[in-house]
């Protein structure tokens, strides 16, 4: 039998004064930015559809991305996964990430087992950062010897952070005073995904389909679209325990029959099929499966 309680954040230092142990039971889902965690007790409900023919607003969502070369020089944004903390590969629950948010100086994340946000300044020139007010979630962790308490810590002792740059990867340190690394993350980034797109292609088969258009909004980690015939909704997961990888599931469509559903039937299974995700320009994407073979070319509307 699971016991449920009550949600509090709880700032990190008044946890760490008071020795407090993660695993001190209460449960962290009703955070709005505690994406991807649910309780498995939620009753989901049930998915809603537009009509058939109701008109799909096109996503208004800012298209600003950010470039390898900001990445380069410095700059703090996105979304990173934790890989290693004190030099020991993260042991967690749950995927332990961090999002930066430019437009308010703040992050939020999980650390392995239990939801984090914070306020941060940084010094871009200098490769100085500080998290402030960092506060946590606090819910019965299932794991022993998980290092959620060894994050906090990190990232409540960080003072500096460096980059370095494997192939087509990015990885982020945050060092203590003494430039020892507390915490090494990986970046994960689709922020080049967001907007309204036209299928141009499948596999490599073109579309010459205007109807056939997706809305992909990765902050709220929804799509929208239009097979050519009928209203599609989905979700978007990005996984990060591995780089760039990402996923569309709980694909629904409504019903109307449609004279040629063979093309439908293709986008569907190619989203489904779908794992990475590469920018060719700011114009183009293309989804490609597991094999890094393309399933869909998308051109921005």
């Amino acid at each position: 039998m699971k016991i449920h309680f009550k949600t509090y954040l709880i700032p990190v230092a008044m946890i760490m004064a008071a020795g407090i142990s993660s695993c001190s039971g209460l449960n962290g889902n009703a955070f709005p930015w505690n994406k991807g965690q649910q309780s498995s007790d939620a009753q989901s409900e049930p998915a809603s559809l537009p009509t058939d023919r109701e008109h799909i607003r096109l996503s208004q969502h800012n298209e600003k991305s950010f470039t390898a070369k900001d990445l380069e020089e410095g700059v703090v944004t996105g979304d990173w996964a934790i890989e290693e903390v004190n030099g020991t590969p993260v042991v967690a629950e749950f995927p332990a990430f961090i999002k930066f948010e430019p437009s308010t100086h703040r992050i939020y994340g999980n650390n392995g087992c239990n939801t984090i946000n914070a306020s941060y300044v940084y010094n871009q020139e200098e490769g100085t950062i500080k998290f402030e007010n960092i506060a946590t979630t606090m819910r019965l962790c299932a794991m022993e010897g998980i290092t959620d308490l060894d994050i906090n810590a990190a990232l409540n002792n960080t003072t500096n952070y460096t980059w370095d740059h494997q192939a087509d990867e990015y990885y982020l340190y945050f060092r203590d005073p003494n430039g020892i690394v507390l915490l090494k993350l990986m970046h994960q980034n689709f922020d080049f995904l967001n907007g309204s797109w036209q299928v141009v292609a499948i596999e490599d088969d073109p579309v010459n389909d205007p109807d056939m258009k997706l809305v992909i909004d990765v902050d709220e980690r929804k799509i929208h679209g239009n097979t050519g015939c009928n209203i599609l909704n989905g979700t978007m997961e990005m996984d990060m325990e591995t780089a760039n990888t990402l996923n569309f599931h709980d694909i629904l469509v409504t019903q109307m029959e449609c004279p040629d559903s063979q093309n439908q039937t293709r986008l569907i299974v190619a989203l489904e099929d779908a794992a990475h995700a590469r920018p060719v320009d700011s114009d183009k994407v293309i989804l490609l499966n597991l094999l890094k073979k393309p399933v869909l070319t998308l051109k921005r509307l």
